[in-house]
């Protein structure tokens, strides 16, 4: 067995450990596959190359370890990789003035029991109570709770 394949085992070992940790987290398959090949890459530097080589190998990849936690706990490594945008999405804002019960719309797409209706220009997401309602019909607002328009048809 030649350096090459060492190598590749100890660097495919520290692949499928960085997979464990940042892709996989809790299946555990990644990091034993890891553990496994790092520890047969450090197996056949001893078996092959002697006591000498296996240590220099074993202290190799223990610096190298310690190396890869000490980035990955800087501070900044991480906001590096992490997503930093805000979510600007917005749920029904409704105006208790411009909408309230009894209100009258018409449906813009199919209410399956949920879907959008347009209510004085606005459109809304809309509930019913169950059935089932076709586009463009005309429906009403029977209450509006937390955010929720319940409507039925008229």
């Amino acid at each position: 067995m030649t350096w090459t394949i060492i190598g590749v085992l100890i660097g495919v070992g520290f692949l499928f450990l960085l997979l464990e940790i940042l892709v996989l987290p809790g299946t555990n398959i990644a990091g034993v596959i890891g553990f496994v090949l790092l520890g047969i890459g450090i197996w056949q530097a001893y078996e092959v190359y002697g006591g000498f080589a296996g240590t220099i190998t074993l202290m190799g990849t223990i610096l190298l370890s310690m190396f890869a936690l000490y980035l990955a706990l800087k501070s900044k490594t991480w906001k590096r990789a992490a997503l930093n945008k805000n979510i600007d999405g917005k749920v029904n804002e409704i105006d208790p003035e411009k909408l309230k019960p009894g209100d009258r719309g018409k449906t813009v797409s199919r209410l399956v029991p949920m879907g959008k209706a347009v209510f004085n220009g606005e459109y809304y997401e809309v509930k019913t109570s169950g059935e089932f309602v076709d586009p463009e019909t005309e429906i009403e607002v029977v209450k509006i709770e937390f955010n929720k328009i319940l409507v039925k048809k008229v």
